[in-house]
């Protein structure tokens, strides 16, 4: 029997065991990679209704784009919102604002404008969600008389939670309050409860279940109080509390381009589920996340 053996020194072998060693060594760093960053980490903090509990990382700049519409009934409500996210000097501090105009059958206008600061309080760990508690001033810059605010400066506490399980699911729970002090004499309190699950189908390509509920307080029209039945609770004619709920399935795809710039598209297919609900919608996504200073020194020609 002729034992095949493989001389180093014969001119063929060497390629081979360079293509057979290349192989090795490209075999065990996707293994490293892949076992380092699961795909559930390829897109984090672009949600669409349940804020996830991820800071912007230091140099980072988001910049969000959310088209929610609304139908009910055969009306409609559509709102262009814009969101830009800076971190201040690291990833534990994060400075953002919001700015929604909204058009409705009958009017359209800005809403209030939200400033938000958010503390990554907790970094995820092994067996540690992530936790970014977030409080917001709301500013009067919405029109009262067209139900677009309160023009009362207003206050906001949201708590979001975010953990990945497994390699490709991440869970998120949201729990948070409003506060609008002195409408009309009253304290108008607003509550909200939100979870999501992310399946990351690869890093670049997620799928997603939302789901939110708000229970809110705003001021009866003076038409309704009037014909509301006698009480002894006056301020029962001159607040009217509704429950707001919507489930929805959506998708999101990241496009990572040259210099660190990634591009993330999404839309999502919300359903009411209460009767102070709209009965259904449509929801687009758009984000730009780039770095916005130099993290390597120029090199001078």
């Amino acid at each position: 029997m002729k034992i095949l053996r493989c001389d180093p020194h014969h001119p063929r072998s060497t390629p081979y065991l360079s293509a057979i060693l290349l192989l090795v060594l490209c075999q065990s760093s996707l293994v490293t990679l892949f076992s380092a960053e699961p795909p559930a980490k390829g897109i984090q903090d672009n949600s669409f209704f349940v804020e996830e509990a991820y800071n912007q990382e230091p140099g980072i700049v988001q910049h969000i784009i959310n088209v929610p519409a609304f139908f009910t009934s055969g009306d409609k409500e559509v709102s262009f919102i814009f969101t830009q996210e800076w971190p201040i000097f690291s990833q534990t501090h994060q400075f953002s604002y919001t700015i929604p105009y909204t058009f409705t059958e009958s009017e359209n206008g800005f809403r209030d404008i939200f400033l938000n600061y958010r503390l990554q309080a907790l970094m995820e760990g092994e067996r540690t969600p992530a936790f970014a508690p977030r409080f917001s001033l709301i500013t009067p810059a919405g029109d009262a008389s067209k139900d677009f605010g309160h023009d009362r400066l207003g206050y906001e506490i949201n708590l979001p939670f975010s953990k990945i399980v497994s390699e490709r699911v991440t869970l998120n729970f949201n729990a948070g309050v409003f506060l609008f002090p002195d409408v009309n004499d009253r304290d108008l309190w607003n509550y909200n409860l939100g979870g999501s699950a992310i399946y990351a189908v690869t890093r670049d390509f997620n799928l997603m279940l939302e789901a939110v509920a708000v229970w809110e307080e705003d001021i009866a029209d003076p038409a309704e109080s009037l014909a509301a039945p006698p009480t002894t609770n006056d301020s029962a004619r001159r607040t009217d509390r509704t429950v707001t709920a919507l489930f929805s399935p959506g998708a999101r795809y990241a496009f990572n381009l040259p210099n660190d710039l990634q591009i993330v598209v999404g839309a999502a297919l919300p359903i009411g589920l209460t009767s102070d609900s709209p009965d259904w919608g449509l929801f687009f996504y758009c984000s730009f996340e780039h770095p916005f200073v130099r993290t390597e020194p120029r090199q001078i020609k």
